[in-house]
């Protein structure tokens, strides 16, 4: 049986954009490139709905900023709004989310090779509190 769920163009976008987005702040709080590198493929192994939409080929994603505190304006709403629009119409789908960034962001820092850096740990745990804030 296939369960068909339908989400806007937008709000593929706003998932996108929060999920590359937090992987993008990892690498601005000064992530190892390599654990930057597991992050992105972290993203393309989900699966169910919130995989479908990630692994997508798109130019919807426009993070812009010079500074980690641009970056993190545009970043962490979209976060927050990715759980609250996945909560609301798929609640399962916001757990799904959820795990995916931050198994994401655990493997941006690179936590198998010990502890991250202060910066990088403190925007982890920004990054977890935007996910919860919905």
């Amino acid at each position: 049986m296939s369960i068909t769920i339908t989400l806007t163009d937008q709000d593929k976008a706003t998932l996108r954009t929060a999920a590359y987005g937090a992987v993008s702040l990892m690498a601005a709080a000064g992530a190892p490139h390599k654990g930057i590198t597991h992050g992105c493929i972290a993203l393309t192994s989900a699966t169910g709905l919130v995989g479908h939409v990630l692994a997508a080929k798109s130019k919807d994603i426009h993070l812009q900023g010079k500074s980690v505190a641009e970056l993190a304006d545009q970043v962490l709403p979209a976060l927050t709004a990715a759980m609250s629009l996945l909560g609301e119409q798929h609640p399962g789908e916001a757990d799904n989310f959820r795990g995916t960034v931050l198994v994401a962001v655990e493997a941006a820092a690179g936590l198998a090779k010990g502890e991250p850096s202060p910066a990088v740990a403190a925007m982890a745990r920004k990054i977890t509190a935007a996910l919860d804030a919905a």
